[in-house]
């Protein structure tokens, strides 16, 4: 997945890339990921992930706040109210498996993050689910701050 715009990330998320793709690039056969498993395959499976990283990490603008205006995008912190009532506050940006500063992180390209990117704060939105359509309403759109 190649991109031309930049993907947001934390600093933390970008030192974590680093360290598994030094780590992937240190390996010198697929034998030593897991001597019981097809070499092929998992070789195929390093190669991937490896290419995938650099990709990420090339296209890195990393903890650069976006601007204070209150619309949805990558490296805001959003706080949105489901159809149910509930609310969720999470960090719209890259994910890489964990969590930032102990939030929820949404990839833009997530059915959520890709329905509130452009929203303004009080903008309703929707998107699709397996098991229907969702409405949310973003409350406030604020840049993360570490």
């Amino acid at each position: 997945m190649t991109t031309t715009q930049g993907r947001w990330m934390t600093q933390q998320v970008h030192d974590r890339l680093r360290a598994e793709l030094a780590e992937l690039l240190n390996r010198r056969s697929a034998a030593e990921i897991d001597t019981e498993s097809d070499p092929l395959v998992d070789e195929g499976h390093r190669r991937a992930r490896i290419r995938e990283i650099r990709d990420l990490l090339s296209n890195a603008v990393v903890g650069e706040p976006p601007p204070d205006d209150g619309v949805a995008e990558p490296g805001m912190l959003l706080t949105v109210r489901f159809d149910d009532g509930e609310t969720e506050t999470f960090l719209l940006g890259t994910r890489d498996g964990a969590d930032a500063d102990g939030l929820a992180v949404y990839s833009p390209e997530s059915p959520l993050g890709a329905a509130l990117t452009g929203a303004r704060q009080g903008e309703e939105r929707t998107y699709d689910v397996p098991g229907g359509t969702v409405r949310v309403t973003l409350l406030r759109a604020v840049p993360h701050r570490p």
